[in-house]
């Protein structure tokens, strides 16, 4: 919208004249001198006149614009006159300041901060070309800073900068931008500076990006167990690990990493295993969180428990899933969804096989049993310490247990593995629901486990070699 004396309360009026209702506004002018975010309820006929109605009045843009704020150091002699030449320079090219800084050093000369708002990008190397000869120049990194320089395109320009990486539509552009702003919102109401996360943010989209196709080069190692049963394990640098029990010709899946992957697992899993195509498939999730779901879709079965059931059937209805839930995490949430193209599941596939327990009260229940092929699992259901609905399997006869996330080969973690984890806990403050519950779902799966040498697979990092004597 315009930055007028009035323009809110023209916007308001267009949708109290269609009855539609106003739940959430977000607007920080300096910040964003010109984006308004509202959430609204209404009918979809209604909501589709509000949108004829706010294009017609010029409030709604969605088009793409390559207008940006760079931040250029100039190293000027510390005499007068001497920043003359460069606003000079600046007003040749029609650029706009939005940040001045500079001060005395004691030196011979004053480092002069500017926050240039540029249009036509392309303008930008002639104009450095010219102000090299007047003092030397330098870029800064504006997504480096610890200020905001620009006051007009914060959101454009930093879901612009996360969708050249990843190659997101534009819907997926809007869905990202709009979560971006409940970003800034909650962060602002903790009183948080909001920096750092978005900073956290960019880094987890450059290694997403990072592994994309031919970079996609996930640790692959394989475990027979029997002889007619072995587990392929396929740990990306980004996401779940996903596990293949392959036994009597039939493969069964432990979680399925990102879906943003898809392809790239694909074509590994076709590598790995010659008749993958007309093999029998199913899908078991350690619980629904979304670097575990990602490949849902490419399955007739997923096999969940009903806490989990629950919360993917929120999603596949619009609702908000268990993550989403707490508002602290949900617009990371969102954010994750949309970098990594996820996708609800439909329910019908959805099978929920064991009991459901209304009120857990141990960290650890048992819920029943899941068999495949020559493996017999005793199933676990976690209290929530991670995320509610979450499950543990453990096979006694093979000394097996998948763990999903309620325990992980921290040490087994490659680097990339281990830059990537580091991230999750900056964006929703903590990986775990509840940090302290989880870990005592980790002593309580340990104490489970009988006399023998055991191997774990956790949902993360290679799987931890474990032994229990008598």
């Amino acid at each position: 919208m315009p930055d007028h004396i009035g323009a809110f309360l023209k916007a308001s009026r267009c949708f109290a004249a269609l009855g539609i209702n106003i739940t959430r506004v977000s607007y920080d002018k300096a910040v964003d001198s010109h984006m308004l975010f509202l959430d609204v309820e209404g009918t979809p006929e209604q909501i589709k006149k509000a949108d004829a109605a706010l294009e017609k009045i010029g409030y709604l843009q969605n088009g793409t614009n390559d207008a940006g704020v760079v931040l250029i150091e100039f190293c000027l002699k510390d005499e007068p006159g001497s920043v003359t030449a460069v606003l000079e320079l600046i007003h040749a090219f029609h650029f706009n300041i939005s940040y001045i800084n500079s001060q005395e050093n004691g030196t011979a000369h004053q480092y002069f901060k500017m926050g240039l708002y540029v249009e036509d990008p392309g303008q930008l190397t002639a104009f450095m070309e010219q102000a090299e000869r007047l003092c030397k120049v330098r870029l800064i990194d504006y997504n480096s800073s610890e200020r905001t320089y620009d006051n007009s395109i914060f959101y454009s320009a930093f879901v612009r900068g996360l969708s050249q990486m990843l190659a997101l539509t534009e819907e997926q552009k809007q869905a990202l931008l709009v979560s971006s702003n409940l970003a800034m919102q909650t962060l602002d109401e903790q009183g948080l500076s909001p920096y750092r996360t978005f900073d956290s943010i960019s880094r987890f989209a450059e290694l997403l990006a990072r592994s994309k196709g031919e970079d996609f080069v996930p640790r692959i190692s394989t475990y027979p167990i029997t002889e007619d049963t072995e587990i392929l394990l396929i740990e990306p640098a980004c996401g779940s690990n996903t596990a293949v029990i392959r036994s009597f010709g039939k493969l069964l899946f432990v979680d399925s990493g990102y879906a943003c992957y898809k392809e790239e697992m694909l074509k590994v899993l076709r590598a790995a295993i010659p008749d993958y195509d007309s093999m029998p498939k199913s899908l078991l999730l350690t619980h629904a969180d979304v670097d575990h779901c990602g490949m849902m879709n490419e399955f007739e079965e997923v096999i969940v428990s009903c806490g989990s059931a629950h919360s993917l059937e929120n999603e596949a209805r619009g609702e908000n899933g268990f993550r989403e839930q707490n508002p602290l995490h949900k617009p990371y949430i969102d954010i994750c969804k949309t970098l990594t193209s996820y996708a609800a599941v439909d329910p019908k596939k959805l099978r929920t096989p064991w009991r459901h327990i209304e009120q857990l009260r141990e960290p650890l229940t048992q819920i029943g049993f899941f068999d495949h092929g020559d493996l017999h699992f005793e199933v676990y259901e976690g209290k929530g310490g991670h995320l509610p609905g979450e499950i543990v399997l453990i096979d006694y006869a093979h000394d097996i247990a998948f763990t999903g996330d309620i325990y992980i080969n921290t040490h087994g973690l490659t680097a990339e593995q281990a830059a990537y984890n580091r991230y999750a806990p900056i964006l929703m403050t903590s990986v775990d629901t509840e940090p302290t519950l989880c870990g005592e779902e980790r002593k309580a799966l340990l104490r489970r486990l009988g006399v023998g040498n055991w191997k774990i697979f956790g949902a993360h990092g290679a799987p931890k070699d474990y032994c229990v004597r008598q």
